[in-house]
This record gives C-alpha cells, sequence and structure tokens, in this order.
C-alpha cells in the first residue's frame, strides 16, 4: 500500500498564479496529511541570483484529512526555483521538490519553478495534436498534375515503403496538400484541433528537412496557395495549424547555400561553416552532405530567417497564411558546435519574433533525449521530446517479436529498434521504473513547459508502438498520452492501427477506405473515445498530478482541480490496488467514465482497484476541497476610518467597535 505523503506541484491548485511578472508574490500551498507530523515549521526555500532566501508558511487549515499550507514566493529571477522544507517537531528535516520527498538536501535543477517569461497561448493545454507526413497522407486528384520531381522514385499509393537507401528518402507518393483539405473532416471526427505539417517547402526528399527554400510552399504541395487555403479550411473547423521549420540546416540545393558553395567572398558564406578557403567543405548535420549547418554567429542570417517582420518565422505567421506557430527541427543541436553555443540566444529571437508577430502562436523545439536545460521557459513552450513518456511508455508495456526487417543499407535485422540506441532492443521497465523515468526526466522542467510538452506514443522518426506493442496495451498507452500532463500527439495512421519498424516504415500511406474494417474500426473509435475524454475534461490539461499507487504491473494517479477530480488506473498485468484512506475523498461516489476495472472502499475508508489486465480505466471524483484562509481581523481603527466597513469584521470586533 502506498503511504501518503506531503504533495505540490505546479498546477492553479497549489500555485496562484502560472504567468507571473518579475518582482510579483506568487502564493503557494502544500498539501500535508493528517498524522503525517507533527510539523514544528514549513517553510519554501529559493535560490535567486544564486542566494538562498526562505519563506515562512502558515497553515491554512485542514479539509478531508489533509492540513494546507502556504507562503508566500517572490519572483526574482526568469526561471524562480523554490522547494519546501518540512521540519519535524523531532528535528527530522524533509525536503520536497519535483522528484518527491527527501531527507537530505536536494538539488536546485529539480526544484518546482515559477516562470516569468511570457507565458505560452491558453489554447495550448487544450490541444490534441495530430501530426500529418504530407507526402503520405492524402494524395488529391491534382497531385497527377504535378511533374515527378527529378530525384524521385514513384510509388503508388497501395506500394509498401522501401526502407533502404536511396528510397527511404526518395521514394515519392505525391501526397499534397489539397489532399489534406479533404481530409480534414477525418480530423474533426476524431476530436484533434491542432495540425502539425511536416515541412512543406521545396527539396530534394519526401521528409523535406533539407529544404531549398524557405520562402515558398512546394509546388508539389500545391504552392502557397493551398496552404493558404488549408489553414483557412482548418481554422474554419476550430483546428489550428502549426509548421514545421530546420533552424540547424538547410538542404545543400538552397539558394543560400548555393550562392556561396564554391564563391568565398559571397554574403551567404556566413550562414555557414565553411571550413576551407574554397568554400567548398563545410560542417553539416550529423556529417550528412546535403545538410548543411548554419552558423548562428551570422547577423545577417537571423535578419533573413528570424528577426523582425520580414524574416521567414514572421512571414508564414502573417496573413494571408496566419500559421498559428512553428515546430523546430533539430532545436537542441540549433546554434551548437563544439565550443560554439547559440542556441539560448536563437530560441529567444524566435520566441522574440513570434511574440511581435502573433502573440498567439505557439513554438515547439525537437529535442530528442534530455531536453531540461532548453526547457525553461525562456524560448519552446514545449518540446517533442522522447524520455520523458515516449521511451518509458515502450519500455512497459511492450513486448517484441524480434521479426526480421530491412534496415537502411539493407541488412536484415530483428533486435527491436528503440530510438536509436544501440541496448540490444526495446528495454523491459516494470510499472515502477516506467513512472521513476516519468519523474526524473520532467522533474527539472518547471510545470508550465512541461505542460507544452509533446507527449506521442510514436511520430514520424521513431517506429509505430502498436508493432512492439504487448497483446491488448495499445488502449492502455494512448490512454496514458491523454491523461498524464502534456500535449496529447496521434501520429497519422495510430487511429487505423499502422506498424513500423522504424522511423521510415512508419511512414505509411494511409489506408483511406478502410474504416469500416473491424480492427480499424475499433481503433478509430478508441482514440476518439479518448480524445473526447480529454476535452470534456479540463482537469487533463491543467490539473495537477498525484500519483497514489505503484507497483511492478499498474500505476495509479490522480489530476486534480478544485473543479474536479480524474482517478486514473493503467495496468498491463492485473489490477490489485490498495490505496490508503484519505488518498482519494469522496471515492465513494467515484463516476466510471472509460473503461473496466472495479473500484470499492473498505469501511476504513481505503479505496480498492481492480481489473483484469492489461486496464485502462477512468472515474470522474470531486473536486479537492481546499480550506478557505480565515480573514485577517480588523482594527477598530481601520473600520472607523473606513479601511473596511464594519460588516467584515467579525461579530466580537462589531461590538466592541460599537
Amino acid at each position: 500500500m502506498t503511504t501518503l505523503l506531503p504533495h505540490h506541484d505546479g498546477s492553479p491548485l497549489y500555485v496562484s498564479d502560472l504567468a507571473p511578472q518579475l518582482g510579483d508574490v506568487v502564493t503557494v500551498r502544500l498539501r500535508v496529511p493528517a498524522g503525517y507530523g507533527p510539523l514544528a515549521a514549513v517553510r519554501t526555500r529559493s535560490n535567486p541570483d544564486h542566494e538562498p532566501e526562505w519563506t515562512d508558511a502558515a497553515p491554512l487549515g485542514s479539509a478531508d484529512g489533509w492540513e494546507w499550507w502556504e507562503a508566500p514566493v517572490t519572483v526574482r529571477n526568469p526561471r524562480h526555483g523554490y522547494r519546501w522544507v518540512l521540519v519535524h517537531e523531532d528535528g527530522r528535516i524533509a525536503w520536497l521538490n519535483q522528484t518527491g520527498l527527501h531527507a537530505i538536501e536536494t538539488l536546485d535543477a529539480e526544484d518546482f519553478a515559477l516562470v516569468a517569461y511570457p507565458a505560452p497561448p491558453t489554447w495550448l493545454t487544450d490541444s490534441v495534436m495530430y501530426q500529418v507526413f504530407p507526402d503520405r497522407f492524402a494524395r488529391s486528384a491534382q497531385a497527377d498534375t504535378h511533374p515527378t520531381p527529378d530525384w524521385a522514385i514513384p510509388a503508388t499509393w497501395d506500394d509498401p515503403v522501401d526502407p533502404v537507401v536511396p528510397a527511404r528518402s526518395q521514394q515519392f507518393y505525391g501526397g499534397d496538400l489539397e489532399g489534406v483539405i479533404e481530409k480534414l473532416d477525418h480530423l474533426v471526427s476524431l476530436g484533434v484541433n491542432l495540425l502539425y505539417l511536416t515541412p512543406i517547402f521545396p527539396a530534394a526528399s519526401n521528409h523535406r528537412y533539407d529544404a531549398s527554400s524557405f520562402d515558398r510552399v512546394d509546388p508539389l504541395l500545391g504552392g502557397d496557395e493551398a496552404y493558404v487555403r488549408l489553414i483557412e479550411a482548418a481554422h474554419a473547423r476550430g483546428i489550428r495549424v502549426i509548421g514545421d521549420l530546420t533552424s540547424n540546416h538547410s538542404g545543400d540545393r538552397h539558394e543560400w547555400f548555393q550562392a556561396a558553395l564554391g564563391h568565398p567572398g559571397a554574403p551567404e558564406e556566413e550562414f555557414y561553416y565553411f571550413t576551407d578557403d574554397a568554400n567548398t567543405r563545410y560542417e553539416s548535420w550529423l556529417g550528412v552532405p546535403s545538410l548543411p549547418k548554419f552558423n548562428w554567429a551570422s547577423q545577417e542570417l537571423r535578419d533573413r530567417f528570424i528577426e523582425g517582420p520580414d524574416s521567414v518565422v514572421a512571414k508564414w505567421l502573417k496573413p494571408p497564411y496566419s500559421a498559428d506557430g512553428w515546430r523546430i527541427d533539430v532545436a537542441n543541436m540549433t546554434g551548437r558546435l563544439g565550443s560554439v553555443d547559440l542556441n539560448a540566444e536563437v530560441r529567444q529571437l524566435l520566441r522574440r519574433t513570434m511574440i511581435e508577430i502573433n502573440p498567439d502562436t505557439i513554438l515547439l523545439g525537437e529535442s530528442t533525449n534530455d531536453a531540461a536545460s532548453d526547457l525553461q521557459g525562456d524560448g519552446w513552450h514545449g518540446a517533442m521530446t522522447y524520455p520523458s513518456f515516449t521511451r518509458p511508455v515502450w519500455g512497459w508495456l511492450s513486448e517484441p517479436t524480434h521479426a526480421p526487417y530491412l534496415t537502411y543499407d539493407g541488412r536484415e535485422a530483428t533486435e527491436p529498434w528503440f530510438f536509436t540506441q544501440p541496448i540490444g532492443g526495446i528495454p523491459r521497465y516494470t510499472a515502477r521504473q516506467f513512472v521513476d523515468a516519468v519523474v526524473r526526466f520532467t522533474a527539472g522542467i518547471p510545470w508550465r513547459v512541461r505542460l507544452g510538452n509533446m507527449q506521442p506514443l510514436d511520430t514520424h522518426d521513431t517506429g509505430r508502438f502498436a508493432t512492439n506493442a504487448a497483446p491488448g496495451t495499445v488502449p492502455v498507452a494512448a490512454g496514458l498520452m491523454m491523461t498524464l500532463p502534456g500535449l496529447p500527439v496521434i501520429f497519422a495512421g495510430d487511429e487505423f492501427g499502422l506498424v513500423g519498424v522504424d522511423g521510415e516504415a512508419s511512414r505509411t500511406p494511409i489506408p483511406w477506405g478502410s474504416e469500416g474494417e473491424p480492427a480499424v474500426a475499433e481503433r478509430l473509435a478508441l482514440y476518439r473515445e479518448l480524445v473526447a475524454l480529454r476535452h470534456a475534461h479540463p482537469v487533463l490539461s491543467t490539473g495537477g498530478l498525484r500519483w497514489v499507487h505503484v507497483d511492478d504491473e499498474s500505476v495509479v494517479f490522480v489530476r486534480e482541480a478544485v473543479d474536479e477530480t480524474l482517478l486514473v488506473l493503467a495496468a498491463k498485468g492485473d489490477a490489485d490496488a490498495e490505496i490508503p484512506a484519505g488518498a482519494l475523498p469522496g471515492a465513494a461516489a467515484a463516476e466510471p467514465l472509460v473503461g473496466d476495472a472495479t473500484l470499492a472502499v473498505a469501511a476504513d475508508g481505503a479505496v480498492l482497484l481492480s481489473a483484469d489486465g492489461p486496464a485502462f480505466a477512468v472515474w470522474r471524483l470531486a473536486g479537492v476541497e481546499v480550506p478557505a484562509p480565515e480573514p485577517e481581523a480588523a482594527t477598530a481603527d481601520e473600520v472607523s476610518r473606513g479601511v473596511v466597513s464594519a460588516d467584515e469584521t467579525t461579530p466580537a470586533e462589531q461590538v466592541e467597535s460599537a
């Protein structure tokens, strides 16, 4: 049984202002289970300007078996970290930060954090994202009028994906933006409200991450006019649209690179890292010659690409396009090369321009590994990052079949792909390890930024989760994606049950017309139900997170707010969880929302959850009761001077005043 412990997170239940300004005083609250102490004192410890600062917490009162404390914290730095210290009457000290409760001092990097940088638009946390890889999503009749490009290996829509080079990047199915427009009602039927398109600029590959220009939409996709029509049609349906931009590199056919290649002295030569006097050798992304790396020390590059209303970044956010934001490719490597690190400057410039053009836009960065150092609120609103959710889900809920597949160079492999890590396939995690990984990789990220982190089961750069999913676990994984804090992401095709062993094989053309097949219909129904759940309960977007039970097979957590609480059970095997009395006030009136599981309340108030695994279930409970602060007593002098009215004083004070 899980022991009840003090709790705090960055949600509105515990933090009075998630978008403070420098100098603002924010009230933070701590929730302590009755009987945990006795406590002699509760304090916060911040570290502004790297010098410790303390505030004393005052007891707020008790409710539903919890004692509440609150303390003021003055926001002195743009990222203002703080932690709680609990002083027991017997002399013991406990420290509470984003990794949990500790008996020794904790790291500043894992503190709770208030962020005073401009906040993202509120619609970000209300979104469910749908990712489209344009070449493989839908092909309109107009696509037949487009000539096959010189680099392409043509394929018909029913051809299997060829994962071996050169087809890996050159196999061309011809999906276009008009095709996306024709399928927007499919997105509406799913309930998604944010469309993310991988690159749409002209390039010499099917993925288009090797742009030859940032100033126009690839004519093979329908050109600029098709992009305008797509965004207008999406907006008319309540769907926002963000694009994909490569800030780390261009393609070697890019007009800027071609102007500098072999042309010493050309203005564009400073845009790249040329390593010889003839401008014929250069740095590139991971040594790939077709992807020359940008040198962000160039002010001219900054002017053309990022800064101001005439930049690439700005152009596509303004009318007639009016896109709703950017996902930045290889954001983690942008501006970084050896001793050079301009990453913070670039991301802050991106954010600044976007705020100037349209503050209602979002900025997401790709950072495929530990992203905490870059995710402190100064640039990215969130990230496409895998260790804080995606990889732990794979580790817990996969059972690889070791079916053979072809690698990029034509070799046959049976070791399951796992995010390019050479570790012998997919690791085998327990549910405890899943939770440990989620906690570890979110502990260094402010809560507000965590809510903007993309939370996919898979993307165009990964294999599809369903390929190696243990039987019956897709609903568990998809349910976790929709209910844990973060931005849910459906990669187009997941709702059709598509599989793919790696990041190329997952880029499968969508099998339109198969929606009536039983297996596809079942998977579509699952996604529609879970997306509807997410939208119907705002607590899943912004509510707090408290783990209430973890064992090797199952996890139980609550998303909490004043208005409602959602209780979530996720299990790979059979679930049999006993949750202590007081952990779930009001559980006897729990309303089942999703899944097939049993909830029972024992005589002592403990809650018993059971299910045959794999299982995913959700119940609705009442919101969290927070004791109201007692009004400060007004003096007779304050009443007589009109500072407060007589009826704002207590009855005894009213008599004394009279």
